[in-house]
């Protein structure tokens, strides 16, 4: 039996650890080349080593515009085109509102808002028809959180561009759609917003109980959800998919 992504090329965006490594790994599995990003030394070298031949892990800064053009000639040059772009690179900053700096408040919009703008721009000219993006949005742009207030207006934008961008490319037959994980076990990046590794448990408990499911999503789960959008979900454009446990609607 043919796989769904036999002789198809992705990009994955933030792909060397959690949601965006599950995903890499699925899209393998399901006959897909690969290129990975991401931007510590040591991650990128353990997705390479767990993705094997299949996947091109390669440092990328998601906010630069530089990067961006160094990924689409290497896509271009590697792959000839692109079917599959996942654009996942992003994190929070657990900061009160009283005490976020315009130093946060723009590395937040710059990487969870701009950066997206702009990769799709630079990939989009290698996309052919039938092809399509995925971004990782958040329940932080739909429920009030004080903590995550610059990040979830990030988000907000971001699900503002899913419908903008979605519409922009109708005309071509490239599909845009977005995932939005709730809260999901199993990742680093709560230690990356600079948690302490003690303190993360505690958390992720409290994230839990607050889920209506009772308990954290995995990100086998999200990745199941970002392969429908991408693959599956053929008459489906400018949507976001909440993975949340049923979090932000009941």
């Amino acid at each position: 039996m043919a796989k769904k992504l036999e002789g198809k090329f992705a990009v994955i965006t933030g792909g060397t650890t959690g949601i965006g490594l599950a995903t890499a790994k699925l899209f393998i599995d399901e006959g897909a080349r690969v290129i990975v990003t991401g931007r510590a030394p040591e991650t990128i070298k353990a997705a390479q080593a767990a993705l094997g031949d299949n996947a091109i892990v390669i440092k990328s800064e998601a906010t630069s515009l530089s990067d961006m053009d160094a990924l689409a000639e290497k896509v271009k040059h590697t792959f000839g085109k692109l079917d599959v772009l996942f654009v996942n690179a992003g994190y929070g900053e657990f900061v009160p509102y009283e005490a976020v700096t315009e130093k946060v408040y723009d590395e937040m919009l710059n990487l969870n808002a701009k950066g997206p703008y702009f990769i799709v721009q630079k990939l989009a000219p290698l996309m052919p028809e039938g092809s399509s993006v995925v971004f990782t949005t958040s329940l932080a742009n739909e429920k009030g959180m004080p903590m995550l207030s610059a990040y979830g207006a990030a988000k907000a934008a971001l699900r503002s561009l899913t419908r903008s961008i979605a519409a922009a490319f109708v005309p071509r037959g490239i599909r845009v759609n977005a995932v939005s994980p709730g809260p999901i076990g199993s990742t680093d990046i709560l230690q990356k917003i600079g948690m302490p590794k003690e303190a993360t448990g505690q958390v992720y408990q409290q994230m839990a109980e607050s889920v209506p499911m009772k308990r954290l999503g995995t990100p086998e789960e999200v990745a199941k959800a970002v392969a429908f959008l991408a693959i599956d979900a053929t008459y489906t454009t400018g949507a976001e998919l909440t993975v949340d446990g049923g979090w932000a609607h009941i």
